[in-house]
């Protein structure tokens, strides 16, 4: 068993991202198409949606053969994916509680990526640090469960202001968080996280973040990452109850 594993066991089939509008910036839409451009999601510059839905607007609809799975308006997408830089989290400039994770960016759940980091790529890597983002509010709103994360090295943490003000805040929560990566710094006692440090491949090339409630009826979600090439990830996100807590075992056993 490994972290690779759990690729296999579930992959949505291919979908589509459609902007609908009567006057949609061509540039946002060439922003889009960029992102997904090595992806399974198509990116539509022109889809139909019919009268009763149809936006008074600019959205971006995720279709699944012409059915519906979500929407969102075209500047929510904007203002968290198209139109920012992963600065804006890692310096903290963008606050945990201003992370708006778009419907159709959620929606892509279960659906596997390929995806690089600068400079081959300046926004394909974002997708993975804003649903990083999300996780980690999410851990945050609810104050109880379990929250897993890793970061390959562990001065990642303290490297990055955003990053490191996450964490700080995680740790003084009621939350039970637990920290991965190689040992190359120690976060002090104070930020009262339970750190796990190792040089094997899990703790070099992987990148996850799980968060576990408390409750069963409340969210589950889990981003699972691993660098199989330098500066390139496989990478998916799942909502999913029982893969989540699986994920989360094999973490707690093995790492």
């Amino acid at each position: 068993m490994s972290l690779g594993e759990f690729f296999t066991r579930s992959e949505r089939a291919d979908v589509s991202l459609g902007v609908v509008g009567s006057d949609t910036p061509e540039q946002l839409q060439d922003l889009l198409a960029r992102i997904f451009d090595r992806q399974s999601v198509e990116v539509k510059k022109s889809v139909t949606v019919s009268e009763a839905e149809s936006p008074t607007t600019d959205r971006v609809y995720l279709l699944d053969d012409g059915e519906i799975l979500a929407e969102s308006p075209l500047e929510d997408v904007a203002n968290s994916i198209l139109l920012v830089n992963s600065d804006l989290y890692t310096t903290g400039a963008r606050s945990l509680e201003e992370v708006d994770l778009p419907d159709v960016i959620a929606a892509l759940d279960e659906t596997h990526f390929r995806l690089r980091g600068y400079p081959e790529s300046n926004k394909e890597k974002l997708l993975l640090i804003t649903i990083s983002r999300y996780i980690e509010q999410t851990a945050l709103e609810h104050g109880t469960g379990r929250h897993r994360a890793s970061f390959q090295y562990l001065s990642r943490i303290d490297d990055e202001r955003g990053t490191r003000e996450v964490y700080e805040r995680l740790g003084d929560s009621d939350v039970d968080t637990h920290i991965y990566g190689i040992p190359d710094w120690t976060p002090p006692p104070e930020y009262g996280l339970t750190i796990h440090g190792g040089w094997g491949q899990e703790f070099r090339d992987s990148w996850f973040v799980v968060y576990v409630p408390d409750t069963p009826s409340k969210p589950h979600t889990a981003l699972l990452a691993i660098e199989d090439e330098p500066n390139t990830w496989d990478a998916f996100w799942t909502y999913d109850p029982d893969t989540v807590r699986e994920i989360n075992r094999y973490i707690e056993r093995e790492l």
